[in-house]
């Protein structure tokens, strides 16, 4: 039975503003504002009746799990009962039915709406003191997923060709960028794990819309390509990123701006398959990378030393000491643990 209608919708408004955006101690009640939930409701064309498990609430279920260790589904319903009984309501059923149910109802997109809006609305509130010289910078990285073995799965995502059939799992990419300053995920890129296309450069040029002038990028040594970092510069977004292995750093040629530090001229490489001819005829006959060889002081990890490819020429605005302390904060990609307030983790349960 559908019961959507704008005077339902208001009502449930005015239920998410008192018992998700005001009370104390419920999660993301500083960052998920009125407008992201009902936008994101706007979006979809969900259908619901007028129980207790409407989509506000169900989301309000879905959320108390990241301040606990607790995910499942059970704890998440015993939150809930322990709400209502603190508010003088009527408790709801334990079972878990009715909310598991609701929760499969909603459409992906609309976690995925209210994630996004979550991150940018975290990014958009830093402390401009957070700032990397006064400039934003995103963190772009990727992972490969797999996920059960079914016809469904093998279809939308096949498993390799070098693996035998029968004995692999369906395999994705998966490629988020997040904001450096506050960790908070903006969006996530998934496509198959093999294919035409199918890499994290190509999940990056879906993302980069979310790039301003001014910002930069930080990655390692998979995004160290050409193109990228010419249509990256174009844009006005300036680049910092490992020198990837098929190009090796020649200290004795370029000019020479210090030690183990100078700036060289890459020369246009033959077009990709990734780009249209007229866009690469487009693109300039060179561009003027630095190199520079920094140390990473820093225990547990194991590169102590690497070379980083930047589009920053300018060495006294940042020396290689600022470039090695911003190359050090990226590997925290690799060990970050999404908080209480991370898109990430929405993300995450989502799936």
């Amino acid at each position: 039975m559908r019961s959507y209608n704008h005077g339902r919708f208001q009502e449930q408004v005015s239920f998410l503003r008192r018992q998700f955006l005001q009370d104390g101690g419920l999660p993301l009640t500083e960052v998920l504002s009125e407008g992201t939930v009902a936008q994101a409701l706007t979006a979809i064309d969900a259908c619901w009746l007028d129980r207790i498990y409407s989509p506000l609430v169900t989301l309000w279920v879905f959320g108390r799990p990241l301040l606990s260790a607790d995910h499942s589904c059970r704890a998440a319903v015993a939150r809930l009962i322990a709400h209502r009984l603190s508010r003088g309501q009527q408790p709801c059923s334990a079972e878990t039915g009715a909310y598991c149910q609701a929760r499969k109802r909603l459409p992906e997109k609309f976690f995925s709406d209210v994630a996004r809006q979550t991150g940018k609305t975290l990014e958009s509130s830093v402390d401009p003191r957070w700032l990397w010289k006064s400039r934003r910078v995103y963190v772009y990285d990727g992972a490969s997923v797999s996920m059960p073995d079914t016809a469904e799965n093998q279809h939308a995502y096949p498993q390799p060709d070098t693996q035998k059939p029968g004995l692999g799992f369906p395999l994705a990419r998966i490629a988020a960028v997040f904001s450096l300053a506050c960790g908070a995920v903006l969006d996530v890129a998934l496509c198959r794990y093999a294919g035409k296309g199918q890499s994290e450069l190509g999940m990056l040029r879906t993302l980069w819309h979310l790039f301003r002038p001014g910002d930069v990028i930080l990655a390692d040594r998979l995004m160290c390509a050409w193109v990228e970092m010419v249509m990256l510069k174009q844009r006005g977004v300036d680049c910092v990123f490992r020198l990837t292995s098929h190009r090796r750093a020649d200290f004795r040629r370029g000019r020479r701006l210090g030690h183990d530090d100078h700036i060289v001229k890459w020369p246009k490489p033959g077009k990709p398959g990734s780009i249209d001819r007229e866009t690469f005829n487009a693109l300039p006959e060179f561009l003027m990378v630095r190199e520079c060889r920094v140390r990473i002081e820093q225990p547990g990890f194991r590169v102590k030393a690497l070379i980083i490819a930047t589009t920053f020429l300018d060495a006294v605005e940042l020396t290689k000491d600022d470039l090695a302390q911003l190359y050090r904060a990226r590997w925290n990609a690799e060990v970050y643990q999404p908080d209480c307030t991370s898109s990430a983790h929405l993300y995450q349960l989502a799936a």
